[in-house]
């Protein structure tokens, strides 16, 4: 069978008669007859029950119409599912994102582009930074949030543009406030009072630039870092500061991830500063993906 044949015996079983059908399909009688008797052939079942005044669905035509209908329904919509293709308002974006973007910029982005764009489908993968290059490069992802490289360090098939920078603060649990083992000034922490306390941190290959960063402003006051713990989710994190076990520096944004027992606090003096940026193939020309990097284009630096 063919689509033409699923057109004549739509307008076959709606008019009910041979001769209308056959105006309405600009054709004449008897090949429509002839077309009718073939795919009753082949499907092996009569469509219609005929008598010399009057045509009627079979029991089987009667139940195969409403399939034929909805298959004649989707060809129908086919050219203009097309056209939405074309034009970038119908499709799938994959799109995957560090853990510390969950509460930065990626509430903001997927909400606003799913509010311009309801028919595309946005697939989500959260992933570090290294991972998500790697997904960028085989091509299993389309656009990664990414904590910016150090010294422009990404593959030369990838392009890269800042979303937001944010300075680090520090996470730290509360009893050490409220025991005198940290003592806040104001609202905020001179560094020299937190140099010493263990500290957990992301682990150096899944996060290198962000573990650069913290080693970088420890090593500026001239001492090392005493790690004691890695992990590699910042919701971890957060949840080891909560049971006391050291304090962490993470970007501002966190302060939106709230967790009894942690208190935020802003760093006294020049803090360092953390950029999450978009990372996409450069070759990449999906209508999508090019609606999505000019929606990052307008809201960049105002993830609210």
């Amino acid at each position: 069978m063919d689509v033409r044949q699923l057109r004549q015996f739509l307008a076959v079983a709606e008019t009910l008669h041979f001769g209308r059908a056959a105006r309405r399909l600009n054709m004449t009688q008897p090949p429509l007859s002839q077309s009718i008797r073939a795919l009753e052939g082949e499907l092996g079942a009569p469509l219609f029950i005929r008598t010399k005044r009057s045509v009627a669905l079979s029991a089987f035509g009667a139940a195969w119409l409403g399939h034929v209908r909805q298959a004649i329904s989707g060809i129908d919509a086919l050219g203009e599912i097309a056209q939405q293709l074309i034009l970038g308002t119908k499709g799938r974006l994959s799109l995957s994102f560090v853990s510390t973007a969950d509460y930065s910029v990626l509430p903001s982005l997927v909400r606003r582009f799913s509010a311009l764009y309801p028919d595309i489908d946005i697939a989500l993968t959260e992933a570090t930074s290294n991972v998500q290059i790697a997904l960028l490069q085989d091509g299993k992802a389309q656009a990664g949030i990414i904590i910016a490289p150090q010294h422009g360090g990404l593959p030369a098939s990838l392009t890269y543009r800042r979303l937001l920078r944010e300075p680090l603060l520090v996470a730290l649990p509360e009893d050490w406030i409220a025991s005198g083992r940290v003592r806040l000034q104001g609202d905020g922490l001179p560094p020299a009072r937190i140099l010493d306390a263990p500290l957990v941190i992301f682990p150096q290959p899944m996060a290198p630039s962000f573990y650069e960063l913290v080693f970088g402003f420890y090593r500026g006051h001239g001492v090392e870092p005493r790690v004691v713990q890695f992990a590699t989710q910042m919701q971890t994190i957060i949840s080891l500061v909560s049971a006391g076990l050291g304090i962490a520096l993470v970007p501002a944004s966190l302060r939106h991830l709230a967790r009894t027992g942690v208190r935020y606090c802003p760093l006294q003096g020049d803090a360092p500063v953390l950029e999450t940026g978009l990372a996409w193939r450069t070759d990449d020309d999906a209508p999508s993906l090019r609606h999505f990097l000019q929606l990052a284009e307008a809201i960049a630096d105002d993830p609210n």
